[in-house]
């Protein structure tokens, strides 16, 4: 069977999308980027283009031009998901579909399309819903993936179907070919403009002058060289649906049919060696309103009963109305979890009993989650090692969510540091290298009963910090008659004694 690959260009796909969240624009409308030193159109409407407007044009050229442009800032997030949903929707018409570059999708449609009525009447329904949602399409059917995406971007007509490829590209630019830019141009000062004109040279001349590509991307484009449509693999949906006979209000009832969907999906997650970390509730009014509750999770998981209790607080302020008579538990978010060792069956307590009361791992994620959903999972910090040997640089600050605890043992390494570490604060009076017998500390005398060291640090020459550039720095560990533990420091290069940490 003759492989048949539709490509589906959306060229305004950008412009189309921002004119759909703030409303239609009356007049030309462009989405701008920056590209070096100043502004360009990287997205316009079909009335900026009748204006005369082109995409990559210079924003102070378009302006010129067309004072009463309207513009806003190019988002390259929002095409890109519309595409990949658009992708999902397009396997109504063929299993093999996937994204092809910033503005279109490819499929592969053979022997699919007379499920339809043909390939005719699949591109035309194609065409008219996409139509309907607001988008303007070109679509190319073609034997070859690279001349149907081709003919979709330069062909004359916005619906082209084809059977014979080399034919129907012979006439299109070089930039059909999928080609950079500098080959393009090096190819129309050679008077290489159009496709056929190819055939017009050696191809080993070609080859030696601009690569392998050119040589490569007319052979897939006239099929000389197959070009499959690789399909990317879709992740699992983790979803599960309760349909009610009667509307619900009350939150005992939302809870006992949210524990039966919590069964079901842990029944799912299991058999996938997977956990939840996050869980979104979706529930459907009976006068056809929808409310949601959401809850994030510090460490997969999938134990119906805990992750209940944790949508308790979120469900009891949700606005019922005439009551819910559907719901639909998702997990979006999932990591891998696989089985682990059962221990003997006993409660929670009985068990840190057991332990001499330690907490384990699953205990301060479950309370980083309990927290978390209260205050937010930004708010949950932790200190990290860092590799430095100054004091004020040597941890760092990081999600306590997202990040593991480091093992006891990297905390150890290297010399003791003290429990409270605080901004160099000057010892008035002594400028010797070695600890002064009495000193004056915060208002209290103090007096010399030992002190270890010194432990050289040096400043990180590649840095740039004012409170190292007295230089090195010798610090000691000086335990004092009164019973304090202090950290303290001695600069040679500006004599004189500073104290910046106490130990407990």
């Amino acid at each position: 069977m003759t492989q048949c690959v539709l490509s589906l260009c959306l060229p305004r796909l950008a412009s189309e999308l921002a004119l759909r969240r703030a409303g239609e624009a009356q007049g030309a409308f462009a989405m701008v980027a920056r590209q070096g030193r100043g502004d360009m159109l990287a997205c316009l409407n079909a009335a900026a283009q009748e204006q005369g407007l082109r995409r990559g044009q210079a924003l102070s050229e378009a302006r010129a031009l067309l004072p009463g442009l309207l513009t806003q800032p190019y988002d390259p997030v929002a095409p890109r998901r519309a595409l990949l949903a658009l992708r999902r929707w397009v396997l109504r018409y063929a299993p093999w579909a996937a994204v092809d570059g910033d503005d279109g999708l490819i499929l592969d449609i053979t022997g699919a399309a007379h499920l339809v009525g043909g390939e005719e009447a699949l591109a035309v329904d194609l065409r008219n819903r996409l139509a309907a949602m607001g988008f303007e399409a070109r679509i190319a059917i073609a034997p070859t993936r690279g001349a149907a995406w081709g003919l979709a971007r330069y062909g004359a007509t916005p619906l082209i179907i084809t059977e014979d490829a080399a034919t129907a590209i012979a006439a299109l630019p070089m930039a059909a070919l999928r080609l950079p830019e500098e080959t393009c141009a090096g190819l129309a000062r050679l008077g290489l403009r159009e496709v056929r004109d190819l055939g017009r040279a050696a191809r080993a001349t070609l080859v030696r002058r601009f690569g392998d590509e050119l040589m490569l991307r007319l052979d897939q484009a006239t099929g000389a060289l197959s070009e499959p449509v690789a399909a990317p693999v879709d992740d699992p949906s983790y979803a599960i649906r309760l349909t009610l006979p009667e509307p619900i209000g009350l939150t005992s009832d939302v809870m006992a049919a949210l524990d039966r969907l919590l069964t079901r999906l842990c029944e799912t997650l299991v058999a996938k060696d997977r956990g939840a970390r996050r869980l979104r509730l979706e529930l459907q009014r009976a006068d056809g309103g929808r409310a949601e509750a959401e809850i994030v999770l510090a460490r997969p998981m999938r134990d119906a009963p805990a992750m209940a209790a944790l949508f308790e607080r979120a469900i009891d302020a949700l606005d019922a109305g005439f009551g819910f008579d559907g719901l639909r538990l998702s997990a979006p978010l999932t990591e891998h979890l696989p089985p682990v060792q059962m221990i003997a069956p006993q409660s929670r307590g009985a068990r840190r009993r057991a332990s001499g009361g330690t907490i384990t791992g699953d205990d301060l994620a479950d309370l980083m989650t309990r927290l978390g959903n209260r205050l937010g999972l930004e708010a949950l910090a932790r200190f990290l090692p860092a590799e430095s040997h100054i004091p004020e640089r040597g941890f760092q600050i990081a999600s306590a969510v997202f990040t593991d605890a480091p093992d006891d043992h990297v905390w150890r390494f290297g010399p003791e540091r003290p429990l409270l570490l605080f901004p160099p604060e000057p010892l008035s009076g002594p400028s010797a290298p070695l600890p002064p017998r009495q000193f004056r500390w915060r208002g209290q005398r103090l007096g010399l009963h030992q002190a270890i060291g010194p432990e050289r640090i040096t400043p990180e020459w590649w840095l740039d910090d004012p409170e190292w550039r007295s230089g090195v720095r010798d610090y000691w560990r000086i335990e004092t008659d009164e019973g304090l533990r202090l950290w303290a420091f001695f600069t040679p290069q500006a004599p004189g004694w500073a104290v910046q940490g106490e130990f407990a």
